[in-house]
């Protein structure tokens, strides 16, 4: 993977220096009705909804691996002076930082052109780079157990980059320099989930699962997941091209690919949830299965069409 020349995004707002970050004592979960969600089962669930489409209370409410009358209880967040002000977007310039935002400069680049193509103007979501806990307009915080998320409510994409060890260390789904495109297909998918929201298709799922049951809203979510796998996988199709437009070597070669594809193997539902309770319920995915989401990132990177990312109207899921 070929990084180190790609544009920089300034849209990044750093709050990783911000006081008030961390855990608060006495544990850490998420309270659903009387009982709560412990820390374990929040990692699952950050992880089996890393990529959250709407509101990450909503999708972990929703999800049906639950630990209920867990010890553990959520400390309330609270920001520190100053921190519920607007913040400014800036280039970092440490080391993961600066990664974060030459993956983020290349969608902004890509997505753009995209857009420009069909006549349409693409406006670059926030990056928001935060340690432990941090404010948020989806379920008032993002914390790090929840894994990346978008919000569509701000426009922006929420990321501690410690779940980039997570994902190599604890669920195995890169190892060690391979790790580094896996590390962007998370911010891709990511940025695939604005899109989607760009393009208005985040509301309407939005609200069609305000008339369904469980089972179903599970299932057009999986839907809108996979779709932003497949957008993914169209950023790094036409990062391809533009390098080697310019005559330059590939921006990722098929190692690459295979790692993303390791890394979307280990985060699907069902290898999830058959790790974390032992059995698999495929009316409870709300992301696909490994299978699925490995199909339908290379579906994006080969074909680099919106248009073969259609998972709403495809015959096989």
């Amino acid at each position: 993977m070929r990084w180190e020349d790609l544009e920089q995004s300034s849209n990044i707002e750093d709050r990783r220096g911000e006081e008030g970050g961390g855990y608060g004592g006495g544990g850490f979960g998420l309270p659903i009705g009387g009982g709560g969600l412990g820390l374990g089962t929040i990692v699952v669930l950050g992880l089996i909804s890393w990529a959250l489409g709407i509101n990450p209370m909503w999708l972990i409410g929703g999800a049906e691996v639950l630990e209920r009358g867990s010890g553990y209880q959520q400390q309330p967040y609270r920001p520190g002076p100053g921190q519920q002000q607007a913040r400014r977007t800036s280039t970092p310039t440490d080391a993961t930082g600066v990664f974060v935002s030459r993956i983020l400069g290349s969608t902004e680049v890509e997505w753009k052109d995209i857009f420009s193509k069909s006549g349409a103007s693409y406006r670059p979501p926030i990056l928001v780079l935060y340690r432990g806990v941090t404010d948020g307009r989806c379920g008032g915080e993002a914390r790090s157990a929840m894994g990346p998320f978008y919000c569509p409510v701000d426009q922006k994409v929420y990321l501690d980059t410690s779940f980039f060890n997570e994902i190599e260390n604890r669920f195995h789904g890169c190892e060690g320099k391979a790790c580094q495109f896996s590390q962007a297909y998370v911010i891709a998918h990511e940025v695939g989930h604005h899109v989607q929201n760009l393009l208005g298709i985040l509301p309407k799922v939005q609200s069609a699962q305000r008339g369904m049951d469980k089972t179903q809203a599970n299932h057009l979510q999986v839907q809108v997941e996979l779709q932003a796998d497949c957008l993914a996988g169209i950023w790094a199709n036409h990062e391809n091209q533009r390098q080697q437009d310019r005559g330059r070597p590939p921006f990722v070669e098929q190692s690459d690919i295979d790692a993303a594809l390791k890394t979307a193997a280990a985060i699907g539902d069902d290898t999830l949830q058959r790790k974390a309770t032992g059995r698999v319920v495929p009316d409870a995915f709300t992301h696909g299965t490994s299978e699925q989401r490995q199909r339908w990132f290379s579906t994006g990177f080969r074909q680099g069409s919106v248009a073969a990312c259609d998972t709403f109207k495809a015959a096989r899921l």
